[in-house]
């Protein structure tokens, strides 16, 4: 069950060590090997950054922001937006103008250029006239944005003057992601989220360099996106959710605007519809999806497996083609996530004849299908993505039947529930959450290898990895901020640093640096004790 039941380039030894040695030198050690709270006068190591850089070289004088400098954008009104979205999130804490021009010398230099920087990669160079990223496009700039903030003090996600200094320790970081695939999943279908909600979540992920948002529109529980043609699906099955509160959805606009932000943030909005289970919020807006044509009631429980859209009637096939078809057209990325998982009410014949008729609809409308590992019981059509939620314990036969598809050509994304689930209990005290899939405390959610870990899967077919977050237990921002932080962070390096960069021991001390940032930016996130984090006040 899913959810109920170069430049000097370092080795991993070198990285490690040189990291121990330069937060020694910031003092970020107590004699208890507990972080210590950094002094605000020394600039942060440039590898201690998450996710780790594939390439770190340290060296030379630090740069000093200032109230003269500018920030200076060296390509088009993309590659701008960049350069205010820096500016947005300087000016607050630092109390300067920071003007963003396309003119001047020194400063902050957003620059595109070709590289071999790939579509998100980037170079960081610091030195005591300014600091350049450059990238061959503009989400590269944005990660590399990302790499600069937590590169100055934590003040400077505060959203009031703060006394400073602003430096960047002197060097170089090169950097490039291990895979495309590096997402977080919403569960907005068992709980709610509004719109503000949803653009929170959106800033958090996108610094860690998160570059998809799978949202989770529709399940038992409620339908969470209008859709024209069946217009009860929202306005009634979108009236209630688990626990039986007031519900909602997102009309149009409001869809639009959630990709329109995520857009902003360099993230692609992923929409999934699951089906043909997990249907009962479909099932109790119209009786004809129903086989015996008599509509379920409407479910606010967490059971799941009971339901499933009617196979063999035409009418289904019309409901699926609507629905594809105006949150396609809503949906500017490239992927259409079908669902397909625990349809424990669905025949296996039935699933595959299902996955048969609707897999070309997606394609129909210029999606690329994505679906739960399940899929791969039935036929993937080409290019199909398939999300692997097993666990550790999931048996070899069902990893077989996933590694199989893999070795056919089917992409694979990992989310592992006992590594990669966010609503799973950190420990049995944990008062928000689900434990069916264990216990998942920040270490276990760090400490396995994307490119390793499913058996017989060719390396080449892992597109990435995503953490999803599932919501019969989480029901706004506060309960999001303590699930997600800080194994979220985890995940994003697992997607995209270096595999030779990976030591759980090294980790803990740089995620123990992220604390004091949260806590800046008014992220209440759970205080795991494997990692040592600074003391408070």
């Amino acid at each position: 069950m899913r959810r109920h039941a170069r430049h000097h380039r370092t080795t991993p030894r070198m990285t490690r060590l040189l990291g121990t040695l330069l937060l020694v030198a910031a003092g970020t050690f107590t004699a208890t090997g507990a972080a210590a709270a950094p002094d605000a006068a020394a600039p942060v190591p440039l590898d201690r950054v998450i996710p780790a850089p594939a390439s770190v070289d340290p060296g030379g004088s630090p740069y000093r922001i200032t109230r003269g400098t500018h920030i200076r954008v060296d390509g088009p009104r993309e590659a701008r937006r960049v350069g205010e979205y820096l500016a947005g999130v300087l000016r607050p804490s630092t109390g300067y103008r920071l003007p963003v021009t396309s003119r001047g010398e020194g400063g902050i230099r957003l620059r595109l250029a070709d590289g071999p920087y790939g579509t998100e990669g980037y170079r960081l160079d610091s030195r005591r006239s300014g600091v350049t990223i450059t990238a061959r496009e503009p989400a590269g700039l944005f990660h590399g944005v990302q790499t600069l903030r937590q590169l100055l003090p934590v003040a400077v996600e505060k959203d009031s003057p703060q006394p400073g200094p602003w430096l960047v320790a002197g060097g170089t970081i090169e950097d490039t992601p291990r895979y495309a695939w590096r997402g977080a999943m919403l569960d907005v279908a068992r709980h709610f989220f509004t719109v503000d909600e949803v653009k929170r979540y959106i800033d958090q992920i996108a610094l860690y360099k998160i570059n998809k948002l799978h949202l989770h529109l529709s399940d038992d529980q409620g339908w969470r996106i209008a859709v024209d043609s069946w217009p009860r699906l929202a306005t009634y099955g979108g009236s209630t959710e688990v626990g039986g509160g007031p519900g909602g959805y997102y009309t149009k606009d409001q869809y639009k605007e959630i990709v329109r932000y995520a857009g902003s943030r360099h993230l692609e909005v992923v929409p999934e519809i699951d089906m043909p289970g997990h249907t009962n919020a479909a099932l109790a807006s119209y009786a004809e999806l129903n086989c015996d044509g008599v509509a379920p009631p409407l479910y606010t429980g967490i059971k799941v497996g009971f339901s499933s859209l009617c196979v063999g009637k035409d009418v289904t096939y019309d409901f699926v083609d609507d629905v594809v078809r105006e949150v396609a057209a809503l949906t500017p990325g490239r992927y259409f996530h079908i669902g397909g998982d625990e349809a424990h009410s669905t025949s296996h014949a039935d699933y595959v004849a299902f996955m048969d008729r609707v897999q070309p609809v997606v394609a129909k409308y210029g999606k690329t299908v994505i679906g739960w590992h399940q899929l791969t019981g039935a036929t993937p059509a080409e290019g199909a993505l398939a999300q692997y939620w097993g666990l550790d314990r999931t048996s070899a036969a069902e990893k077989a039947q996933v590694a199989k598809a893999a070795q056919n050509g089917t992409g694979l994304i990992l989310s592992p529930a006992d590594r990669s689930y966010l609503d799973m209990k950190y420990t049995k005290d944990t008062p928000l959450g689900l434990s069916w899939a264990g216990y998942v405390e920040v270490q276990r959610s760090y400490d396995w290898d994307p490119g390793a870990y499913l058996p017989g899967a060719p390396a080449s077919a892992i597109r990435g990895v995503e953490a999803p977050l599932w919501s019969e237990a989480i029901e706004n921002s506060d309960h999001i901020d303590h699930m997600a932080f800080p194994r979220l962070p985890g995940i994003a390096e697992l997607g995209w640093s270096p595999a030779s960069t990976h030591d759980w021991d090294a980790y803990k001390q740089r995620l123990a640096a992220q604390g004091p940032r949260w806590e800046a930016l008014g992220i209440g996130f759970y205080r795991s004790p494997q990692v040592p984090w600074p003391a408070q006040g």
